[in-house]
């Protein structure tokens, strides 16, 4: 009878591990493809389009795709506006927000539920309905420039890095994360702060940030996705390719090029930032996600 029962479970296991293989397989599939893609020509694309042959490292691969991206279109700027507008927004957006949620859940204070109330409103509005009206301020706002040595007053954001920054440092669903996981811990340990005469500043960054590993994981993880791919708003904002991100540059590289292994290189390079974020950040965002963490 036990070796009946050991035997089920062997084939249990078994089962369950190649469901897990064919998932990863589907999930990696796409990937995969991209990848070997890139480092073909279009004809070997194309025989191997109905084989396994198109996911598999096999035939004449070379690196030629890769070399004539740069040649086509400014990548390594597109690739350097996209991290100073990504990391700017994560950096300055992680205080922000989270410094926002500790006074709603931590703090008592007239109007914090109807601030609350507003930021969870906020959730629902999608940035299609906003674009037009936050277009047309960003259009007539004024900035300090620097231009030859001197310093300019520009009469518009347009054109400009900090135009892709400074709208999206204060993330409604930001707040959000940060509120619920920040609600979740005992107000035990804010109060034993202050017996200890701590600040409600001292109370943030030094008991409730560093408890905070799984959510912030998380916020970075999404806010990284939402920064690196936006598309619309840099279209809207910038004409040049000064300040133009890697996203918008899509539209430009595929105006110069019709060869599908550039474009599958230009989508591999584009895609490695996004999985090396996730890669680093994956087990406090899947604790997260898990709903691990302090509970009251």
């Amino acid at each position: 009878m036990a070796v009946d029962t050991r035997s089920q479970n062997i084939y249990s296991r078994f089962a369950l591990y190649a469901i897990l293989v064919l998932v990863a397989f589907i999930f990696l599939f796409p990937l995969l493809f991209m990848l070997m893609s890139s480092l073909k020509s279009n004809a070997a694309i194309f025989s191997d389009l109905k084989s396994i042959r198109a996911v598999l490292p096999v035939g004449d691969l070379s690196l030629d795709n890769y070399l004539s991206l740069f040649d086509r279109v400014k990548l390594d700027l597109f690739f350097m506006n996209s991290i100073i507008i990504t990391c700017s927004t994560l950096v300055m957006g992680l205080f922000v927000n989270s410094m926002a949620a500790f006074a709603l859940a931590r703090l008592e204070w007239k109007g914090r539920q109807f601030a609350l109330t507003a930021i969870i409103t906020l959730l629902i509005i999608p940035i299609e309905a906003i674009v037009v009206p936050m277009l047309l301020l960003v259009s007539r706002l004024p900035w300090i420039g620097f231009e030859g040595g001197e310093i300019i007053l520009e009469m518009s954001w347009l054109n400009s890095l900090h135009v892709q920054i400074i709208p999206f440092i204060a993330n409604a669903f930001s707040i959000y994360l940060f509120y619920q996981f920040f609600s979740d811990i005992p107000k035990d340990f804010d109060e034993a702060a202050y017996v200890d005469g701590a600040t409600p500043f001292q109370v943030y960054y030094k008991v409730i940030m560093p408890l905070a590993g799984p959510v912030i994981a998380t916020v970075l993880i999404l806010q990284f996705l939402a920064m690196w791919n936006q598309y619309l708003w840099p279209i809207l904002v910038v004409q040049g390719e000064a300040a133009r991100p890697v996203m918008p540059g899509i539209q430009q590289f595929f105006g110069r090029t019709t060869s599908w292994g550039e474009v599958m290189a230009y989508a591999t390079l584009i895609t490695l930032p996004v999985l090396i974020v996730f890669l680093i950040f994956q087990r406090r965002f899947v604790r997260s996600v898990a709903g691990a963490g302090v509970k009251g």
